[in-house]
């Protein structure tokens, strides 16, 4: 059986895909790859192909799915099926520069803690009011609070730079899982149906009662659908 390589987002280590990993690790072996330090998405995607087995499936959340994108630009062969979760291919949009510069400016100027009051609460579902909420909001508060302003800028130039991965949609050829939450305002489930329009064959998940953060949110539901939409544990070669 293929191996799932899952891909951490802006700023994550390995805490937004823990709760998926360990729901998966029955049906498939699981690898967690995140990208403190990189500054451009090349890198990020070399250090997957770096860790990876010769063949694999793979699923990127946030940055990680733009990171996924460049992994199947270089070695799509190597890929049995993809999933991409509260992500987007477009290129660079004008007010991003300004809108990342000045989260990275916070970083730098009044610390980690500053930034994840800022940046974690509009990428949740709702208000931490129940204490599964709660424990999950302190958990990724944590995260963020253990990187470093330096690996923020340098994860912010990479999706800066980032290139063009919409002309790749069309050209996949596995088995795709497109994913994002129900109240995910950053990478809406109509971005994500944009994408599904011109991958062929791909399907199409709507995660209720989640956010951006769709895979420790709700990881019942996104372990359920990566396991049944990309055939994990049966499927050793490429569809073709």
């Amino acid at each position: 059986m293929s191996e799932l390589l899952l891909l951490s987002g802006l700023l994550s280590d390995d805490t937004p895909w823990l709760d998926v990993a360990g729901r998966l690790s029955a049906t498939c072996p699981v690898r967690i790859i995140s990208f403190a330090n990189c500054s451009s998405l090349g890198e990020m995607a070399e250090r997957v192909l770096a860790e990876a087995p010769e063949q694999f499936a793979l699923a990127g959340h946030s940055m990680g799915g733009r990171v996924a994108l460049e992994v199947w630009r270089r070695t799509p062969e190597r890929i049995t099926a993809l999933a991409l979760l509260n992500t987007g291919a477009f290129p660079r949009r004008p007010e991003e520069v300004t809108s990342r510069g000045r989260l990275v400016k916070i970083a730098r100027e009044q610390g980690m803690a500053a930034l994840a009051a800022v940046w974690l609460p509009p990428m949740m579902a709702r208000t931490a009011a129940t204490f599964e909420e709660r424990s999950v909001m302190q958990r990724l508060t944590n995260m963020v609070e253990s990187q470093t302003p330096e690996s923020f800028a340098a994860q912010i130039q990479a999706l800066l730079s980032r290139p063009d991965a919409e002309p790749l949609l069309p050209t996949i050829r596995v088995p795709t899982l497109l994913l994002s939450g129900s109240m995910d305002t950053w990478s809406p489930v109509s971005q994500h149906a944009s994408m599904q329009r011109v991958i062929p064959g791909s399907i199409l998940v709507e995660v209720a009662d989640a956010g951006h953060m769709a895979p420790i949110e709700q990881p019942d539901a996104v372990a359920n659908a990566l396991r049944e939409h990309l055939d994990l544990g049966h499927r050793s070669q490429k569809a073709r």
